[in-house]
């Protein structure tokens, strides 16, 4: 049973982490959109592709919490892991699986459905995808991201 709430995973189901999210996407996009040479094309992939490796960092990277009031309680798990005490399918889970894939198909459909760029976007998608599914819960593929005991 836990003595705290955890703090750290709680924020994704709060009011405006949506319009936040929404926020952060437009001003990406907008920005790229105002340096000179940045296709439209080019524009929403790099959108896409900072997106991802950003929130695959966060969500599905970084082990832990970043306070000690949890007595380590949550040492070994990812953010994602640890999100709605880790049941699959909170609407805060599914808003942040719809978003990759409907930021995919803008930029594919931006990009004029130009194949390397489909590729390009198509992997990135699959990568951040992947360790949402259900069955990826606390899996480290290769061992990879593995909490290390050296207790």
């Amino acid at each position: 049973m836990e003595s705290f709430s955890n703090t750290n995973s709680s924020w994704p189901n709060l009011r405006g982490s949506i319009a936040t999210n929404v926020f952060v996407l437009v001003f990406l996009r907008m920005g790229l959109g105002l340096i000179p040479g940045i296709t439209v094309e080019a524009a929403w992939t790099i959108t896409n592709l900072l997106y991802y490796s950003i929130t695959f960092i966060m969500f599905h990277w970084v082990l832990g919490v970043p306070f000690a009031l949890n007595q380590g309680e949550f040492e070994d798990m990812t953010l994602w892991e640890q999100m709605d005490k880790g049941e699959p399918f909170t609407p805060a889970k599914k808003y942040l699986t719809v978003i990759p894939i409907l930021l995919f198909l803008i930029s594919t459909h931006y990009s004029h459905y130009d194949v390397p760029t489909f590729g390009i976007n198509f992997i990135a998608l699959v990568i951040v995808l992947i360790p949402k599914f259900p069955s990826m819960h606390r899996v480290r593929i290769f061992g990879i991201n593995q909490k290390s005991n050296t207790d």
